[in-house]
């Protein structure tokens, strides 16, 4: 094993880095799924691509259709085949590989998720990214939260599985999934009926909180359901020096709705949050604004909580544009789940490259693993979500965001001795 461990571990930083410099938002990821693809088959797995990979209507947030004709346009011009972009169009991104040892045993699940997150990433001389040479080829997209090392480990994995698939048993289902930013792509991939005969089945994060590398968390307790909504508020343009009371004020409804959403009691039951992460609203200094745009979340600790701030904010939104005489289209774009690992799925892992190792960690996120958590759950399995660790100088959705390198070695291995020890449990 040593001989296999030294020889991925420069494919590992090669692929890392190659996924770094092309990043694609949520159901945009073209080339990113092209090039995952191609190694699995390489690799010898059997790949399902599009419309096999998840239910088109329930996918959330998917970007307008002139967004998507034109990313897929660009990844043509970056390399992708015909083939693969009529395989995904419309934004059917993301993969399922496969692998059937036909020897008995358990069915293991693991999910990845591949999409960046629209931010710029720095050109600071001490960013790793730009000091290597690997920095982010899109101007306003960045993967900025760790997944292009998800995807590396996940083709990690895969590797393993290919050189030593006459060592393991049962079968192994991999999905590289697209848009868990915004919670948006793992109901859809749910729903096509990939974890409904899955035994055990592990998703992971890099980072989270800053740990040293080689700390493993076999799960974690904390992530809270949570919704996203977009509301555009419309209302009537005027003058505003000559006939101001003939508009009706969509740009105040949308600043005075930012502000009244932040007033929703805290639930006695359990941890809330919201916010308004984006606030686009008017034309120009002498007319009465008639557009205002909003993209905020709300978190709860339990789906009751959850529900309760959604509810709130709803009504918060539909109050504030009867105020102003405006109109409001409230759109609702992604969604999690709030969940339960099962900590007993995973016993201490002993192996040179877990130096620590931690039963659960606890966190405050969301994550969009969670229908697929719940999906295995519902049907016998048994489902976590672990941690792999790394410093973070600067925290995950920052311009300036990295991690370790040598993490994706550990937690490779952390999911190689699962598949090793589950095959000597058979």
């Amino acid at each position: 094993m040593q001989d296999f461990y030294q020889a991925l571990t420069p494919k590992l930083r090669q692929y890392r880095r190659s996924f770094h410099k092309c990043p694609e938002l949520g159901f945009l990821e073209y080339h990113t799924t092209y090039k995952i693809a191609e190694e699995m088959k390489a690799l010898g797995f059997t790949v399902y691509l599009g419309k096999e990979v998840m239910e088109s209507d329930a996918r959330l947030g998917l970007p307008s259709s002139k967004e998507i004709e034109m990313h897929e346009k660009k990844a043509k011009q970056w390399g992708v085949p015909d083939e693969y972009i009529q395989a995904m169009k419309g934004g059917h991104t993301g993969l399922v590989a496969v692998w059937d040892t036909e020897k008995e045993g358990a069915h293991l699940g693991f999910r990845f998720d591949i999409d960046a997150l629209p931010i710029t990433e720095h050109g600071h001389p001490d960013h790793l990214p730009t000091k290597e040479e690997f920095r982010s080829n899109e101007e306003g997209v960045m993967h900025a939260c760790g997944h292009d090392g998800h995807i590396t480990i996940g083709l990690g994995l895969a590797h393993f599985i290919s050189h030593h698939h006459e060592q393991v048993k049962g079968k192994f289902t991999l999905l590289f999934q697209p848009a868990e930013e915004g919670g948006r792509g793992a109901k859809a991939m749910t729903e096509k009926g990939w974890l409904r005969d899955i035994d055990e089945w592990y998703a992971g994060h890099l980072g989270i909180q800053p740990l040293p590398v080689g700390t493993v968390a076999g799960a974690t307790r904390g992530f809270l359901a949570s919704a996203k909504l977009n509301a555009t508020f419309k209302g009537v343009s005027a003058h505003s020096g000559m006939e101001p009371e003939k508009g009706k004020n969509a740009l105040l409804a949308a600043a005075t709705a930012t502000t009244q959403l932040y007033t929703i009691p805290r639930h006695s039951n359990g941890a809330s949050r919201i916010n308004v992460g984006k606030l686009t609203a008017g034309n120009g200094r002498n007319i009465i604004g008639d557009k205002g745009y909003l993209e905020l979340e709300i978190r709860g600790e339990t789906e009751e909580v959850n529900d309760f701030m959604k509810q709130e904010a709803n009504r918060i939104l539909q109050s504030v544009a009867n105020m102003y005489d405006v109109s409001v289209d409230i759109e609702f774009v992604g969604e999690t789940e709030s969940v339960v690992c099962n900590e007993d799925l995973i016993r201490p892992i002993s192996s040179p490259h877990i130096r620590k190792w931690e039963p659960f960690i606890q966190v405050s996120g969301s994550e969009d693993a969670s229908f697929m958590m719940n999906e295995v759950q519902k049907y016998g399995g048994k489902a976590t979500y672990m941690l792999f660790g790394t410093p973070l100088p600067f925290g995950h959705h920052h311009p300036q965001f990295d991690f370790d390198e040598g993490a994706l070695l550990v937690a490779v291995d952390t999911l190689i001795q699962i598949v090793k020890r589950r095959t000597e449990d058979e």
